[in-house]
């Protein structure tokens, strides 16, 4: 045992990993668990992203037809199957352009219909915000009909405390003047 690890230490030669136990998934979680522990391991090690996979497509039609098919009757054996190539070869394409413009068509939908989406949302936020806004002037208007109300009420306590104590003045003034009256002397008011 000691042998066989000193080969390993030797100078120069890294020593072998250490032989990890073979374990099967048994299921896609546990797969997946086990991919992300090989990936952890290394933390440093950048994780493999594939490509993204290019979309078929079929080859451009030939812009010069060397082999002319025609319809005649004295067509050999072997031209059915360059006739079979071309008619599959064509049809692939024409599938192509068919789902092409069916994919093309439903991004156009989708589009439309994300647009719309947007002007209904647009639509109900400048509702709401109108109703918010109403609510706020509402708010306003009755905020200043409290204050003026208020000042009016403070405006009529003060002038009716002011006509309650002119009212008092007066009387007591005029307490005074009978009292004057009554103290002065009877030639001061003209009997004698």
């Amino acid at each position: 045992m000691a042998a066989h690890t000193e080969k390993n230490n030797k100078q120069g030669k890294p020593a072998k990993k250490e032989a990890q136990p073979l374990i099967i998934a048994k299921t896609p979680a546990e797969e997946q668990r086990l991919k992300l522990e090989r990936l952890m391991r290394n933390p440093d090690k950048l994780a493999p992203i594939p490509d993204r996979q290019r979309e078929w497509k079929p080859r451009a039609p030939p812009e010069f037809v060397r082999d002319v098919m025609g319809s005649s009757a004295g067509a050999g054996s072997g031209e059915f199957h360059v006739y079979r190539h071309l008619r599959r070869r064509e049809y692939q394409r024409q599938e192509f352009l068919d789902k092409m413009s069916e994919h093309q068509d439903k991004d156009e939908h989708y589009l439309d219909k994300v647009e719309q989406n947007k002007q209904e949302a647009e639509e109900r936020t400048a509702k709401r915000r109108k109703k918010r806004e109403k609510l706020k002037q509402k708010k306003m208007m009755a905020k200043k009909a409290k204050q003026e109300s208020i000042k009016k009420e403070d405006e009529a306590e003060k002038s009716s405390e002011s006509s309650e104590e002119e009212k008092k003045e007066e009387e007591e003034q005029e307490e005074r003047e009978a009292d004057d009256d009554a103290e002065a002397p009877s030639f001061i008011m003209g009997k004698k």
